[in-house]
């Protein structure tokens, strides 16, 4: 593999020293610019163009979030690196959705970070394990969280309004209609004609199919 040209971007003077000085010794990498803040990393991109850029987070002046986010509106195709302390859930979250492709913590030791980069370079998504461990835990979050949504859709998602939600569940507890009416203090006549209204928005025909359906979707 031909060398691999790095950004450095990191508000603390002694780590980026640390970590330019670490990775320079490896014959594979070669160290284009440092920056000490977003807003100076995107000022050295007009001059160089680095394959990889390792970004903190926490910076001044502009954060590696935002300037992930910009630096990739601008070039989609830059690979990108969070190299930080950070590993909250939220930080991780917004780092992957600015755009960036992998997400190592500082304390990895200089091997580990450069077999990440070249992962990277291989079009794969490095990260700690420990961030790897998050990332799949916030999947698997939001994807139950939808599972749980699509599963029950509400009385709402049907339009049906609080009354005949109520109707509706008198129904399910084996009510007649008198019953229900003198339970809701409205007319026998008007609790048919809610009645009728739900058979229509829930598209059924029957007081069983409609309770079956309210119980399916967790509404009784």
């Amino acid at each position: 593999m031909s060398t691999i040209s790095l950004g450095l971007v990191d508000d603390n003077p002694v780590l980026l020293s640390n970590i330019s000085h670490n990775l320079s010794v490896f014959e594979e990498l070669r160290i284009d610019f440092t920056a000490v803040n977003g807003a100076d990393a995107l000022e050295k991109l007009f001059r160089h163009n680095p394959d990889v850029i390792l970004m903190d987070i926490e910076m001044p002046v502009m954060d590696g979030i935002e300037a992930t986010r910009e630096i990739k509106r601008r070039n989609p195709s830059q690979k990108i690196m969070m190299l930080t302390v950070l590993d909250r859930d939220d930080k991780i979250f917004e780092a992957i959705q600015a755009g960036a492709s992998g997400y190592l913590l500082k304390d990895e030791k200089p091997t580990r970070i450069l077999k990440s980069i070249e992962e990277l370079m291989d079009g794969g998504a490095p990260m700690s394990p420990i961030i790897a461990a998050k990332t799949l835990e916030i999947l698997r979050s939001q994807f139950m969280s939808q599972a749980i949504t699509e599963s029950y859709p509400s009385p709402e998602s049907f339009n049906l309004s609080k009354r005949e939600v109520e109707i509706l569940e008198k129904i399910a507890s084996g009510l007649s209609y008198t019953q229900i009416a003198d339970q809701l203090f409205i007319s026998a006549k008007t609790t048919r004609k809610h009645t009728e209204n739900i058979y229509q928005k829930l598209h059924v025909h029957s007081k069983l199919e409609a309770v079956q359906l309210a119980q399916k979707n967790k509404w009784v």
